[in-house]
């Protein structure tokens, strides 16, 4: 049986972020993945693109994932402006009003995913074992093993469940987790375009359906469009030429013609908020913990919060010489994380509740809304410094006499 200090369950993003921030603790790592060497080596680009906020931005620089990422697949966003049903007028984010450069930075997943291997690769006390798939994990006193579908057994002073928001983990800890199934896909794919987006990201809550155009490098955007899940087979039924006739119709031809330049990925929308994010000698980080609709784009942030959390958590106890799977420790990160993601959650959630909402009261709030919070700006404030998680401390600043 091999024996670690931390074995980690899945090696996406947040999993293989949260080994990598602790790889300078000394402490011996395990990252199980279910999935073969290669997919994880070299993913595929799934039409995913991830604005990532100013603190994630200096987490990632802070574990060297960044310096991973190529200049060119970078791109910024600069402003936002979010509209309602098939007007022209949006609340609008601006940059050069304010002393933030940039709203967010636009990276796709994929590019997000390799980053995270590259980053462990020099690491000898992280062990990755790829194929191999969890069967159970036993919590004991002093630690617990992890038993894999090929009979191998793990033991680990702490097990750390970072297996997406359907987690298998979470369920073998008897953890039961808060399902909302929003009845719509996700439709995401890249375009080129004739004109500048200038660096805006849009959203428009047009009625039935909702289309977000994200700026990418090179007059590209990446497309989002969420509606009813009936209705994703019509849209991806459509040929290559009646959707880009459709999507630039439903833009309002602000970037003329448009092309799309890749295949459409559909995915389901599912969130899902973990009761607790933790059991014995067990955690959870990432989507396992609080999986999120991708409207207000806190989805991997806040996974790569949770990770770095939790990590200096660990990381204090174990230099301390504490056990780094205590209840105490975990009941702090458990009560840590429900503080910053409880609000974010249910927060997406009702903005998502009201914006796909076409009754005609619904409608009257959204405009609404939109006028008032171009008219107050504390309010543009608190969901810009939301948005891109910078300066904080001068939020609360802005309510204050």
């Amino acid at each position: 049986m091999k024996n670690f200090d931390v074995a980690i369950v899945g090696a996406g993003p947040a999993g293989l972020s949260f080994a990598n921030s602790l790889s300078q603790s000394g402490l011996f790592i395990a990252v199980i993945e279910s999935q073969v060497l290669e997919s994880i080596q070299n993913p595929a680009p799934d039409g995913r693109e991830i604005a990532l906020t100013h603190l994630s931005l200096k987490i990632l620089k802070q574990l060297s994932i960044w310096q991973k990422i190529p200049e060119e697949n970078i791109s910024f966003i600069k402003k936002a402006d979010v509209f309602d049903g098939d007007s022209d007028y949006s609340l609008k984010f601006d940059t050069t009003k304010s002393d933030i450069q940039e709203l967010g930075y636009m990276v796709a997943n994929f590019s997000i995913r390799k980053a995270c291997f590259d980053a462990i690769q020099e690491k000898s006390n992280i062990t990755t074992l790829y194929g191999n798939k969890v069967e159970s994990i036993i919590a004991g006193d002093k630690n617990s093993v992890v038993v894999l579908e090929n009979g191998e057994k793990i033991r680990a002073n702490l097990v750390v469940g970072a297996d997406s928001r359907f987690s298998a983990s979470r369920r073998m800890m008897g953890i039961a987790a808060d399902m909302h199934d929003f009845g719509r896909s996700a439709l995401v794919c890249r375009m080129s375009h004739e004109l500048s987006h200038n660096d805006t990201a849009s959203e428009c809550f047009h009625y039935e359906r909702t289309l977000a155009v994200l700026p990418l490098n090179n007059n590209i955007s990446s497309i989002v469009i969420t509606l009813k899940s009936p209705d994703a087979a019509h849209v991806l039924a459509m040929t290559d030429e009646e959707f880009n006739q459709d999507v630039a119709e439903r833009f309002g031809h602000k970037l003329g013609k448009m092309k799309l330049l890749d295949k459409r990925h559909n995915y389901p929308l599912v969130a899902t908020y973990a009761n607790k994010f933790f059991a014995k000698r067990f955690a959870l980080i990432g989507d396992a913990a609080v999986g999120m609709h991708p409207v207000t784009a806190h989805g991997f942030n806040l996974g790569l919060r949770s990770a770095d959390s939790l990590s200096q958590l660990i990381i204090n106890a174990h230099n301390n010489g504490e056990d780094i799977a205590s209840e105490f420790l975990l009941r702090r990160y458990n009560r840590k994380h429900r503080n910053v993601s409880r609000p974010l959650y249910l927060g997406t959630n009702g903005i998502v509740g009201l914006f796909t909402n076409d009754k005609p009261l619904a409608k009257m709030v959204r405009k609404g809304l939109l006028r008032f919070g171009n008219r107050f700006p504390p309010i543009k404030n608190f969901i810009t410094h939301q948005l891109t998680e910078e300066n904080n401390s001068s939020l609360l600043k802005s309510f204050l006499p």
